[in-house]
């Protein structure tokens, strides 16, 4: 029988594993329910209204994207991370939150009418003040759901946003098909922010203080530097459109959009989940080297096993890809699409880094690092844009890896692990993507180019997802046994462990 002492590491390691296999795999289904949803409705919504409304409120979004990012000032993220905070000093942030979301509404109601007349569109100076009710909204729960990560709460949050994204779609096309017009796309916005923050608030409400600055000035600072790091963050990933469009021009701007959403839009996803997840599991173990060595290891050999094929095989296929899905119209979007690609391979396991390193107190570093790639990164697309956009593509590619190198230095270093032992991780999905890589080319050789260009995709696509099953089926067969006895001993260890408490 184990003893007290040992019984409490176990029962909490094991909670924590579930909670991170609940978690993504919740969070998951429900931003890919809440994707199809959003692509369904805007399909059927696209059908009712005119490309005029869809673009006021894409005129609109211009300015929320960027107001978004600092509205609620990087306080989810320390409460999320600082287990250190106090109740009190919880309702402090969260009054903070609303009077923030106030400020965002002032702001909204006296940019509105400049915005309009910059547009030259009337009608955007309401659209910008409704939508902006929902920076008020969203304040009220910023607070409570960080609470609810914090807490390792995934399921009920994962649950909650999926009744959002019902609600959101679902009263889109209602009131599309009531003739609301542009303010179909306005109002589900709305309308799915108040769901999710009353669903919130029955969950977890938390009470209001009086912010004392004083009090809060270690959760400021980690707050301020969240809010630059994210600033810099939207600098860097907008310059290259920025770039693309003011050198390029419009059409080269349109084929690289395209290439830049399906090299990296599956990649966000599947990233935007760990982000989601992650953080609460990393902030339970921050003390513990051990702990963070274990989980970025195995996140970083699950993202590897999912991203790495999957973005060489686009990268691999991509004039064909490009042909099968928009034509030979789109035939300019092949070659970004390639490069694109490949560098979305390397930012999943990546976007684990910047988490580790803000639970372990070293936020600033990570701002320090963001502001540096929001000034080199796009140095490095004026460049490469004398060479198209190829050559912007091609900027991405070399320049990200000396802008990450830094991150992994700090994180391996601080957690005590090898390069050897984190690279360990990623090598059965790079070896069996390169035998995969091989594969396709032969596959593509014996096709006849005269063939039927879904069956030739087909035929490729079958041939390396096949040899890539094979070599991970044979040379990493014990890898994949752990990963399956972890998944299905995360229930069973927990109920042992809680089953043998006194």
């Amino acid at each position: 029988m184990r003893t007290g002492s040992s019984e409490g590491p176990h029962r909490e390691r094991a909670r924590l594993d579930r909670a991170l296999v609940g978690g993504l795999a919740y969070t998951g289904a429900t931003k890919w329910l809440g994707q199809l949803l959003s692509w369904g409705s805007t399909l059927v919504v696209a059908r009712l209204l005119s490309p005029a409304d869809f673009g006021l409120v894409a005129m609109a979004s211009i300015y929320f994207g960027l107001v978004t990012l600092v509205n609620e000032f990087g306080l989810a993220a320390a409460v999320v991370t600082r287990h250190d905070l106090t109740d009190d000093q919880i309702a402090q942030l969260n009054t903070l939150s609303v009077l923030m979301g106030l400020a965002a509404l002032a702001v909204s109601c006296g940019v509105a009418a400049p915005l309009a007349d910059f547009f030259g569109a009337p009608s955007l100076r309401w659209v910008v003040v409704t939508m902006s009710l929902a920076f008020v909204i969203t304040a009220f729960q910023t607070v409570p759901a960080a609470l609810m990560q914090r807490d390792l709460e995934f399921r009920s949050l994962a649950l909650l946003e999926g009744c959002q994204a019902l609600v959101m779609a679902g009263s889109m096309v209602l009131l599309a098909e009531l003739g609301a017009g542009y303010w179909a796309l306005v109002l589900s916005n709305v309308a799915g922010s108040a769901v999710l923050a009353a669903l919130v608030l029955a969950k977890r409400a938390h009470r209001f203080s009086r912010p004392r600055f004083g009090e809060l000035r270690g959760a400021l600072s980690f707050s301020t530097d969240i809010v630059v790091g994210r600033l810099a963050w939207y600098a860097q990933t907008n310059a290259d459109s920025l770039v693309v469009g003011r050198v390029l021009g419009q059409a080269a701007l349109g084929a690289y959009t395209i290439g830049l959403t399906l090299a990296s839009v599956p990649m966000d996803k599947i990233a935007a989940v760990t982000s989601k997840v992650a953080p609460g599991v990393l902030s339970a173990v921050k003390a513990d080297a051990a702990a963070l060595r274990r989980y970025l290891f195995m996140l970083t050999e699950a993202l590897a096993l999912i991203t790495v094929p999957l973005a060489w095989g686009v990268a691999l296929l991509a004039d064909d890809i490009v042909l099968l899905l928009l034509g030979e119209t789109w035939r300019g979007a092949a070659a970004p699409l390639q490069l694109l690609a490949i560098l979305a391979s390397l930012r999943p396991g990546a976007s684990l880094l910047p988490q580790i390193l803000n639970v372990t107190g070293r936020s600033g570093a990570v701002m320090v690092n963001s502001v540096l790639s929001a000034v080199v990164l796009p140095a490095g697309f004026v460049f490469g844009s004398q060479w198209g956009t190829v050559g912007i593509a091609a900027a991405w590619l070399v320049l990200y890896p000396f802008m990450v190198l830094p991150m992994y230095w700090l994180v391996l270093r601080s957690i005590e692990m090898s390069p050897g032992h984190y690279l360990s991780a990623m090598w059965p999905a790079v070896s069996a993507s390169l035998v995969m890589v091989a594969a396709v080319e032969a596959c593509r050789s014996f096709v006849d180019p005269a063939w039927d260009l879904p069956l030739r995709v087909s035929l490729a696509v079958a041939a390396g997802a096949g040899a890539y099953g094979v070599v991970l089926l044979t040379a990493y067969r014990e890898r994949l046994r752990g990963i399956s006895r972890f998944l299905q001993g995360v229930r069973s260890h927990a109920s042992v462990v809680e089953n043998s408490a006194p």
